[in-house]
């Protein structure tokens, strides 16, 4: 391939993909200041990135590129979208416009981290510049590094050291004008087919997608959550959480601006200092997961703790199934399992939760876990989804003790002791009195019978019992412990 020669009207490809925003985007922004002509490619390639997304994920994709589309053309500029291997579609475009420069913000992930620079190397070597910069993390993976040159494998000393050292970039909110570029065909997102259909099982979903969408909730969040955040966070049944994921995955909103929005609000004295460093420290564990991955590219499928991949597993699929139709028995774990099939999501103290019970309970591989988080999540990022399993499953990098065992009857007495978390998502308890509401099997026969339920009609016996499970779960850990230790009884 050859290249004309630059100048300045030739034009530069803006290859758009986890950075779905205008504001506080660096590939954008650097690729205006050319002063050339700026043509956006979102570029819809299954298989690029090492593994194809999730249901869920497509869901929100389809929305998020509308959004998109919608500020690109108020700008004077015209969203292409294309189908395929990602370089042979860049190429094609390159051809198509004269194009001399692909302009990016970096995907970190071990797999599309090889592709891109494939790419890039192919390009260069032809004559076309390509620009990569980091658009979604505070800082890039690999710059934060210990005493020793390596990366850090435990939280505490690694967001010390990240808060330290991470500058913030300045605000920006993009170039106003992007008009000027060639017509280029592009296909359209209703030729895609990500939305759901027959059935649409995304009927439920409450939620915005998009640059705008991703201002919102944020702005919900410091004036109505951030307040009560520390606490709050823990209780699935208070609207306490930043709801934030999915937008910082999809890149629709920096997470320097969500930190910026945290910090002010306590710097004008609305919330107090402790509640927006948790937030902080919440958007540190992110940053802790992207760097782990980036570092260690087995953990999607190996255990950071390589003694556990030992772990004698069961193949389960009658308890699989139950617990992914949240019917186990137990009411939390039913009532998260269900949010995340209504809604794309579920509650972070819930999620830790009905993975211990999948992991420690069933004994069933945190892979299968993560794979069915994967697929049903809006908010299904890779380096998150598996850090967090094994964090829960006692494999991972400063991971909770292998023999911590939540017990789901004390959890949802502790975290929803009102039930009102429960009887939203397992409405069939809804009139259970409290007292035997986390563990209905033990309220007398009358007492159910009053509220109308009974026990493997309307709502299931427990699948296991906690205690059984438990001492099953300990003997099984002692092949990677070699040693017994007490469970936690939290």
């Amino acid at each position: 391939m050859t290249t004309t020669a630059t100048n300045e009207r030739t034009p530069v490809i803006l290859w758009l993909r986890r950075d779905l925003r205008l504001q506080d985007n660096p590939a954008l922004n650097h690729a205006a200041e050319t002063g050339r002509p700026v043509i956006p490619v979102y570029i819809l390639d299954e298989a690029g990135e090492g593994r194809p997304r999730g249901a869920a994920s497509l869901w929100w994709l389809d929305k998020s590129l509308r959004a998109l589309a919608e500020s690109f053309a108020e700008r004077g500029a015209s969203l292409i979208l294309r189908r395929g291997d990602s370089e042979a579609v860049l190429r094609t475009l390159i051809t198509q416009t004269g194009a001399t420069a692909v302009f990016l913000n970096r995907l970190f992930e071990p797999e599309a981290w090889a592709r891109d620079a494939d790419i890039a190397h192919g390009l260069k070597a032809e004559g076309i510049e390509v620009k990569g910069y980091n658009g979604s993390l505070l800082t890039r993976p690999g710059s934060v590094l210990n005493g020793s040159g390596g990366p850090y494998k435990v939280f505490t000393p690694f967001h010390r050291f990240l808060l330290a050292t991470a500058v913030q970039p300045a605000h920006t909110t993009g170039p106003r004008d992007l008009s000027g570029a060639p017509d280029v065909a592009s296909e359209t997102i209703d030729d895609w087919g990500l939305h759901p259909q027959h059935p649409d099982w995304s009927r439920r979903f409450d939620w915005t997608p998009g640059e705008t969408g991703a201002t919102a909730e944020l702005g919900r969040f410091v004036t109505h959550g951030l307040a009560n955040y520390g606490k709050g966070r823990d209780m699935p049944g208070v609207p306490a959480t930043s709801r934030l994921s999915p937008y910082l995955h999809w890149g629709e909103i920096s997470p320097w601006r969500a930190i910026a929005a945290a910090r002010k609000t306590a710097a004008d004295g609305k919330v107090p200092g402790a509640e927006a460093d948790k937030f902080v420290a919440e958007i540190g564990w992110r940053e802790f997961s992207a760097h782990l991955l980036h570092h260690f590219p087995t953990l999607p499928t190996h255990a950071f703790r390589p003694e556990f991949d030992a772990f004698p597993w069961r193949d389960d699929d009658v308890a699989f199934a139950a617990w992914t139709r949240g019917q186990t028995g137990y009411p939390v774990v039913d009532a998260g399992m269900r949010q995340l099939w209504a809604t794309g999501w579920m509650h972070n103290r819930v999620r830790m939760i009905v993975a211990s019970f999948l992991i420690k309970h069933l004994l069933i591989d945190w892979r299968r876990g993560e794979a069915w988080f994967w697929d049903t999540l809006v908010d299904a990022d890779l380096a998150s989804n598996v850090q967090n399993w094994q964090w829960v499953a006692g494999s991972g990098a400063d991971a909770s003790p292998y023999f911590r065992i939540f017990n789901p009857i004390t959890q949802g007495e502790k975290f929803d002791a009102d039930g009102t978390y429960v009887r939203k998502w397992v409405p069939e308890l809804r009139k259970v009195p409290d007292r035997w509401l986390h563990a209905p099997w033990t309220a007398a026969p009358e007492t159910l019978r009053e509220a109308g339920v009974q026990l493997g009609t309307h709502y299931p016996h427990p699948i296991v019992d906690h205690t059984e499970a438990r001492n099953r779960a300990l003997e099984a850990l002692k092949t990677v412990s070699g040693r017994r230790a007490d469970a936690s009884g939290d």
